[in-house]
Order: structure tokens, then C-alpha cells, then sequence
């Protein structure tokens, strides 16, 4: 038994829930930044599980052009707090700037990755249970439509059979491996 018979389960806890407080702030922003319905159960539950910090953060911070960067603020910090108390965990020396630079590529990738995952979660819905309404689907339908419709338009229905998703998919990939190692470059640069 090393040191890390205790710091694993500890890193796993402080990951998982970091993670899953910060994925339901960012899924707030995101649903607002979409007019996603509000009287929906989920975007209530996600109001009520984030609005005790988000509204000290929106005395501080105010929305720009109906942007709710507070949302935006708060994950960014939590992230960074994350990061901190993990690497602290590993006892390696680090600079107290760091974490507040890193936790932007990997807000950036849970960003991609909500995306990628409610498109296959919607690919997968529609194969399961077609044109059925649950709360979950209205949203998964009002998230991902901003990037669904334009490519609807490119690659429509053919033969009954949606390749669109696949075209955003795709598209979501790409815009991950091209734009999180150069963020991630700048993030470890020797002078942070």
C-alpha cells in the first residue's frame, strides 16, 4: 500500500463531484444561452442545484448581451479549484496561477463533449422510442438544434435516414483536435 491508496479515491471523489456540479452549471448556461424551456423538471432542477452560488456571482457579475457570464465564471473557478485541490493531492509544487489557466482547455472540451454526447444521446432516443416526448428529449432537442439545423440544410434526410448528426459529430472531433492541444500548449507553457 502506497501513498496513493488514499489519494486515489480521494482525486476520484474530488473529480466526480467538481465534475458533475460544474456539468450541471455549464448545462444552465447553456440552456439559457439557447432559450431552452424553463418550466422544463430538468432546467428546474438545474436552477435550483446551481442558483445558491450564482446568485452571490450575479451581484458581482452581470450578464452581457444576454450572455450569463456568471455561469461562465463560476465553472471556471470551480474547475480551477478542482484542479488545485488534485494536483495538491499529488504533492507536486505548482504556481497558484495555473489552475486558473488550465481549467480553460478542459471547460473547453466539456463543452465539446456535452455536444457530442447529446447528439448521440438524441441519434440514440430516436432510434429507441421515434417522435415520443420526455423532458430529457425537449432539451436535448433545444441544445443541440442551434448546431443541428445548419447541418440539416447541408446533408438533409435521404431515404428517411438523418446523417446530419454524424456531419456535426464529425465536426466536433475536429474542431476538439484542433483546438484543445494548442490551448493546452499555452496552458503548460514553462512561464505560468
Amino acid at each position: 500500500m502506497g501513498g496513493s491508496y488514499l489519494t486515489d479515491p480521494v482525486v476520484f471523489l474530488i473529480q466526480t463531484l467538481f465534475g458533475l456540479y460544474i456539468l450541471a452549471v455549464l448545462l444552465r448556461f447553456l440552456l439559457q444561452l439557447v432559450r431552452a424551456d424553463f418550466y422544463n423538471p430538468i432546467s428546474q432542477f438545474l436552477v435550483k442545484v446551481t442558483n445558491p452560488p450564482l446568485k452571490i456571482f450575479r451581484r458581482i457579475i452581470p450578464g452581457v448581451g444576454g450572455i450569463d457570464l456568471s455561469s461562465l465564471i463560476l465553472a471556471w473557478l470551480l474547475k480551477a479549484i478542482e484542479l488545485f485541490l488534485i494536483i495538491s493531492l499529488a504533492g507536486t509544487g505548482i504556481n497558484l496561477i495555473a489552475p486558473f489557466i488550465w481549467a480553460i482547455p478542459e471547460l473547453v472540451e466539456l463543452f465539446i463533449n456535452i455536444y457530442l454526447f447529446g447528439i448521440l444521446i438524441q441519434v440514440i432516443l430516436s432510434w429507441v422510442n421515434p417522435g415520443s416526448y420526455n423532458p430529457a428529449t425537449a432539451l436535448l432537442y433545444s441544445l443541440t438544434g442551434p448546431l443541428m439545423r445548419p447541418a440539416q440544410k447541408i446533408l438533409p434526410p435521404m431515404g428517411g435516414i438523418d446523417l446530419s448528426p454524424m456531419l456535426v459529430m464529425i465536426g466536433l472531433i475536429l474542431l476538439k483536435m484542433l483546438l484543445l492541444p494548442p490551448l493546452r500548449q499555452v496552458a503548460s507553457s514553462p512561464f505560468l
